[in-house]
């Protein structure tokens, strides 16, 4: 691979991995698909790193459980369904959208929390 597609790879990597960690903090930001992405990029241009997210203490569980078996925790669905709940209900309340735009909303997040669902618990 050349040097220049590796570092654009290596670049948004980073940013994906800086993304992910702003989402712990904010809860309407996912953190485990900007990571997901982050390696699969870093897989790409260095798999030092992805070696590193993969180890990371915090974030290396959730990678390999979705790697191996496209396995989400179930503390891990309990976490994303309930936030979802509460960032729906936030919009509902605060920003009063319309009927149309609640319920395609509403759509999207019900789409969103079946695919979660229906994921498998990891084998431990």
């Amino acid at each position: 691979m050349n040097l220049s597609v590796r570092l654009i790879l290596l670049g948004l990597g980073w940013i994906m991995v800086c993304i992910g960690v702003a989402g712990i903090f904010l809860p309407l930001l996912p953190t485990t698909p900007f990571l997901l992405l982050a390696a699969w990029l870093f897989a790409r241009s260095s798999p030092r790193l992805e070696q590193w997210l993969f180890d990371h203490p915090l974030f290396g569980q959730p990678l390999r459980d979705w790697r191996k078996d496209g396995a989400i925790s179930r503390g891990a669905k309990i976490c994303a369904l309930s936030l979802m709940a509460l960032g729906f209900a936030f919009f509902w309340l605060r920003l009063q959208p319309s009927m149309l735009t609640a319920s395609i909303i509403a759509l999207i997040m019900l789409a969103l929390g079946a695919f979660i669902v229906s994921r498998p618990e990891p084998r431990r």
